[in-house]
């Protein structure tokens, strides 16, 4: 069938009417939304939530068996499974990697799996002992190590406590209102400092048996080893921190100490009032495995109840099985697989009618907001909580982000549910939006589980060179906030909303995308701001979301599929590159659908057909890691590579990073894409033939 119709600009246009689009038809996508559908079916938990792996480093593992020796835990069952899985990620230089396939291997994480491979009783002559002692002398060997890995070796006897940073336990005291309160650090480093405090006041050892010591590392002998810390930084706060850390030192070997005693006390009381119900600290592994071992040092006995706990749910969630290698998790992400994979449903038109688990999921979602105040509340006054946290157990530390996607579910599922949910979803947004608009930070924008967390001089401190300390606003985070907003009803006319949108456009990147501090890069970045501007009312033909579109479209990969490495968080040249996975891909399309423009559906189709040619048995596969933790700046935000590279001691394989592989990445975000694409190229054959 042949239809005319005038463009824009008056111009006649006939064309055909078809399904068919480059190479596939809205059947073929019909049929594997269908399959990816039943794929989240079956995968669904019998009590209504989706959960996938969370994949991490070697660190998790290492610093288990590192924990458990310390701690004395000996013939645990799952001992032997961790061991094979730190042999198991080893690479073929020796070495181990924060993120797959990244260009080098990583000092921190490898000299930690090398030490607990010789608290578990490998010989220096074991050949992967062997290839990984040849790997760490020559990277420069121990001198390298950060000071977090330090703290590592000297619970173990191989290096002095007093080189290592001083955290004195007195920092519990500190009122909120002081300068250097508790507070004033991220939600995971304060709950990772308070117990190290505890460590660093007692300074204990339990040293490795003589035939296990790590005297190889010291090739030149212990006596000529440099312990000292690097002295990177000149200025007045890394002068000011290199001071106070000497005095810091002098008070901590000092006889005199009156506040100490009570210090500790506070400490531990902290450290147990903040123990999650299901026995992990803050959802996540440092801090769990830090308030462990500061309560043993204290004299808590592992079959306390509290330490009982928090050994036990190593044995639940918080380990996978891969084969005969047992894995840690750093942490579990039962929320924010439940709302995105909602989200996907919704996208491809799934209802109550049609998805039998939808019920039971919205039950087990609203059952798991958190109304009680957490941290976050010292620092926020005059709301009450209406947020979710990242973990099912986490009920201290709801997450901003987790928040926003509930929001814009809970908004589209109250058009669709039963009546009997009606009151609890307006119940549930009503607090949502109250706690989300109290926790915008001044400059516009939101962070994750704090406001105005961003006092960056704290990064200059010895002890905070584990990744990133602070916690602030991001433009990829204050993107689901605005889609949350607008999904309720809010346009640019609210000022909250105005002040959001003027934070992003000014975190826009001159190429036209922008920054990814929680997710893998640029793409993801650009992919959440795009639908959180668009859901608000802002004008998807302004040129600079063109800009974006122009940036994603440039990016496509020959084949169709887009891809950006870890590497991009220290070398630009990787930005938008790298291997083709199915959830960058997924990203790419969902920013270019967002837009609404039918100029990019050559791009959208190609992307399409590589998301269907790489579907498989109604899911998709990906090895390498698309999810940020830390990018390792310290400071949680975007810095100016080509400025500050030199300040920061790592290179593209992220020494000081985080990166995650969430395992459903792979199949919801796809899934969205599909979804969209979907109505995308309906509607454009309905205004066709129309």
């Amino acid at each position: 069938m042949s239809l005319s119709f005038e463009d824009k600009n008056g111009k006649s246009i006939v064309t055909n009417v078809t399904t068919e689009l480059n190479g596939f038809s809205l059947e073929v996508v019909d049929s594997a939304i269908y399959e990816a559908v039943r794929w989240l079916e079956k995968e669904q938990n019998d009590e209504g939530f989706w959960v996938g792996i969370l994949e991490t480093n070697s660190c998790m593992e290492a610093q288990w068996v590192l924990a458990m020796y310390f701690m004395g835990v000996k013939n645990d069952p799952k001992h032997d499974g961790i061991i094979r899985a730190i042999l198991r990620e080893q690479r073929q230089d020796g070495s181990w990697e924060v993120y797959h396939e990244a260009p080098d291997g990583d000092i921190n994480t490898t000299v930690e799996c090398y030490a607990a491979l010789r608290s578990a009783g490998f010989k220096p002559d074991d050949e992967p002992l062997k290839k990984a002692r040849k790997w760490i002398l020559s990277h420069g060997g121990l001198r390298k190590i950060r000071n977090f890995t330090r703290f590592w070796l000297a619970l173990i006897g191989e290096w002095p406590w007093e080189y290592t940073p001083a955290v004195p336990p007195e920092m519990i005291m500190v009122p909120v209102w002081a300068p250097f309160n508790i507070y004033w650090f991220a939600s995971w480093a304060r709950a990772t400092i308070v117990p190290l405090a505890v460590l660093s006041a007692h300074r204990p050892v339990k040293p490795l048996p003589p035939d296990s010591r790590l005297d190889e590392l010291f090739p030149e002998g212990r006596e000529n080893f440099d312990y000292s810390m690097p002295k990177r930084l000149s200025g007045f706060w890394p002068t000011f921190f290199r001071v106070n850390e000497r005095l810091l030192h002098h008070y901590m070997n000092s006889p005199v100490k009156p506040f100490r005693e009570t210090a500790i006390k506070l400490c531990l009381e902290w450290i147990i009032r903040h123990q999650d119900p299901d026995g992990a600290w803050g959802g996540i592994q440092p801090p769990w495995i830090y308030s462990l071992m500061a309560l043993y040092t204290e004299g808590y006995p592992v079959d306390h109840p509290v330490m009982f706990k928090g050994m036990d749910a190593w044995n639940h969630h918080w380990s996978y099985r891969r084969g005969d290698a047992i894995y840690i998790h750093a942490s579990e992400s039962p929320i924010w697989d439940t709302v995105l994979a909602f989200q996907a449903l919704l996208d491809c038109g799934e209802t109550f009618e049609t998805f039998p688990g939808m019920a039971k999921a919205l039950e087990w979602l609203l059952d798991k907001q958190i109304f009680v105040k957490g941290d976050w509340a010292m620092t926020v006054k005059g709301v009450e909580c209406g947020g979710w946290a990242f973990e099912r157990a986490n009920r201290l530390y709801p997450d901003v982000d987790d928040t926003a996607v509930a929001m814009v579910v809970l908004a589209r599922l109250r058009k669709i549910a039963p009546e009997k949910y009606i009151p609890r979803i307006d119940y549930a947004l009503k607090r949502a939006e109250a706690w989300v608009r109290a926790m915008q930070s001044s400059n516009g924008g939101w962070a994750a589980f704090d406001k105005d967390n961003n006092k960056w001089f704290l990064t200059l401190i010895p002890f905070c060179d584990f990744g990133e300390v602070l916690d602030p606003p991001s433009a990829d985070l204050t993107g689901h906030k605005l889609e949350a907003l607008g999904c309720l009803g809010y346009t640019m006319a609210d000022p909250a909303v105005k002040k959001a949108v003027d934070y992003i456009i000014s975190e826009q990147e001159p190429d036209g995308s922008w920054f990814g501090r929680w997710g893998v890069n640029h793409l993801y970045g650009t992919a959440l701001v795009l639908p959180g501007l668009r859901a608000v009312g802002f004008d998807m033909k302004d040129p600079r979301i063109l800009k974006a579109a122009e940036w994603i479209v440039s990016h496509q990969s020959k084949d169709g599929g887009w891809a950006e490495s870890c590497a991009s968080y220290m070398d630009d040249a990787f930005r938008g590159n790298g291997p083709n996975t199915p959830t960058q891909t997924a990203w790419a399309l969902i920013g270019l659908l967002t837009i609404g423009d039918h100029r990019y559906d050559a791009a959208i189709q190609r992307g399409i057909s590589w998301l269907l040619d790489h579907q498989k048995e109604g899911t998709w596969h990906e090895s390498y890691y698309v999810g940020c933790g830390f990018p390792g700046y310290g400071i949680g935000e975007r810095i100016r590579l080509k400025k500050n590279t030199l300040l920061l001691a790592q290179g593209r394989e992220l020494s000081r990073g985080f990166m995650i592989n969430y395992n459903m990445y792979r199949h919801y975000f796809p899934l969205q894409a599909l979804g969209r694409a979907r109505l995308h190229f309906q509607n454009k054959k309905t205004y066709l033939d129309r």
